[in-house]
């Protein structure tokens, strides 16, 4: 890996920032992300520049001259501006200091040296000059170019001092060995940081769960999440921040019979996933359902689903509460798809994450994944599919890919013989719904009809009547038309007592 490669700061904005900078008699460096980006080849839209001085001042003189409006954080010392396509945020160099019961620090100014030295890690701490007089220099004061080299997570000051300032960093440790390693080039985090993150784990106390779930978002959307949550395991992490995950690993036997491993089984499932989903993007098969105008619209799915691979990390959470020894079956894990629903609410609040459509739509795939699986090994039924596309609605695909990534064995026939099994699955839904139409299926009888029908409030017999028809039309036994729904609802009202008023 060379030093420096030609081409890193051709953007027109680098030299405007320069010329701009040396007006103002200051000096400023992209710095960080940006920097570290350009040495692995990666593409990055987002600059961080460090001016020796007021970074806000810089920021808004650059903007006058590329006729573009800032946006001015006074509160952090920092601005943002975008041009061209890419976001260019400006900060003073600093230096900080810690209380021990917050992670927000003490800040003053400083020198880009100083700057340098309050960065997480040596590879972000990497620096590209933008004066004139040595415009495009590479400031590595702790050998960041070659820990990206070799890759290697290490922190510029002592490890103790870095994570006991500010704990997110002990995450953010594991989140970027997880997302820049490569099939060529796995990033490891070095021994000396591992012992401290493991000697720093209470400092997590004075952490938001907002930002720690963040960093798990970040680690959960890479190509490989199952090295970040094995990595957060192996430092301790794992079982702070998620405690039922752990609770997962192990096998017990009973008279010569194990079950399987089922946190190497959940981490498997989750690469699988993200896998599959990232072939799904590219070949653009997969949705996003939003709502435009109170109509569901699906648009082409071109970003992992963060909610998705949170389902296939949560899919058998409920595994150890239900795990039951039988002589005759051997191990079973009876209702934990159901369990692991309601589960999920809990989970979310405990870590702060949201609860509205996209826990429901966790829970909802924790809750239906066993079902693509049973259709596999029962006969295939139009009455099955029925209610799977009823029950899964927009979200069927999604399920469709957990299950399919859910298709784990050390025997490799086995493997071959479930998914072959599951494409005739996936070709009966499609032929059932072609036919009905039954994935966004709305009953035709309403609880407002049978109110009006027979003149009764709220109550009970109207959601028996409903159910009863729906289950009546999914089943096949009753066309779904709302004439041969109100004709069947009608002799069941009869059964019941109930006479239409007019």
């Amino acid at each position: 890996m060379s030093t420096i490669t030609q081409g890193f700061l051709d953007h027109k904005i680098f030299q405007i920032v320069s010329e701009t900078a040396a007006e103002l008699g200051v000096r400023a460096f992209v710095i960080g992300g940006y920097v570290r980006d350009c040495f692995l080849g990666r593409p990055s839209k987002d600059i961080d520049i460090v001016v020796e001085g007021s970074g806000i001042a810089v920021a808004e003189a650059v903007a006058q001259k590329v006729h573009t409006n800032v946006s001015v954080f006074r509160n952090f010392g920092t601005a943002m501006l975008r041009y061209k396509g890419i976001e260019v945020e400006f900060v003073g160099a600093r230096k900080e200091s810690y209380n021990r019961n917050s992670r927000k620090p003490i800040v003053e100014n400083g020198t880009l040296e100083d700057d340098q030295l309050r960065r997480d890690f040596t590879i972000n701490a990497m620096a590209f000059s933008l004066q004139k007089e040595d415009f495009g220099a590479l400031v590595d004061p702790f050998g960041g170019i070659r820990d990206l080299a070799a890759g290697i997570i290490r922190t510029p000051l002592d490890p103790d001092t870095t994570y006991s300032d500010d704990p997110l960093r002990m995450v953010r440790a594991v989140r970027f060995a997880t997302k820049l390693s490569t099939p060529e080039l796995e990033f490891q985090i070095v021994q000396e940081s591992k012992d401290s993150i493991r000697r720093n784990l209470h400092r997590m106390e004075i952490l938001s769960k907002e930002r720690i779930v963040e960093e798990l978002n970040k680690i959960l959307v890479t190509s490989h999440p199952s090295m970040g949550f094995r990595l957060l395991d192996q430092v301790g992490l794992l079982d702070w921040i998620l405690p039922q995950l752990v609770k997962l690993k192990g096998v017990e036997s009973i008279d010569g019979k194990g079950h399987k491993e089922n946190f190497s089984h959940t981490l498997e499932v989750l690469d699988n996933v993200a896998r599959y989903e990232e072939e799904g993007i590219a070949a653009g098969a997969l949705k996003d359902w939003v709502f435009v105008d109170g109509v569901e619209v699906g648009k082409v799915r071109t970003e992992p689903n963060v909610w998705l691979r949170w389902a296939a990390l949560l899919h058998d959470i409920a595994k150890p509460a239900t795990k039951r020894y039988d002589p005759q079956l051997g191990w079973t894990f009876h209702g934990h798809e159901f369990v692991g629903a309601k589960w999920i609410p809990k989970i979310f609040q405990s870590l702060k994450m949201p609860l509205n459509e996209k826990m429901k739509y966790v829970q909802k795939l924790v809750g239906l994944h066993l079902r693509p699986i049973a259709l596999v090994t029962d006969e295939v039924t139009d009455s099955a599919v029925r209610r799977l596309l009823f029950d899964a609605g927009n979200d069927i695909d999604d399920l469709m890919l957990l299950c399919h990534a859910d298709i784990t064995s050390k025997n490799p026939r086995k493997v071959e013989r479930l998914h072959a099994n599951f494409e005739l699955v996936k070709a009966k839904m499609v032929e059932v719904e072609a036919k009905d139409a039954v994935r966004n299926w709305k009953n035709p009888i309403t609880g407002e009809y049978v109110m009006e029908l027979f003149g009764i409030a709220p109550c009970r017999e109207i959601g028996v009547l409903k159910d009863a028809v729906k289950d009546a039309i999914l089943d096949g036994r009753i066309e779904g038309s709302f004439e041969a729904a109100d004709a069947y609802m009608r002799e069941l009202a009869a059964d019941m007592g109930l006479s239409p008023v007019k």
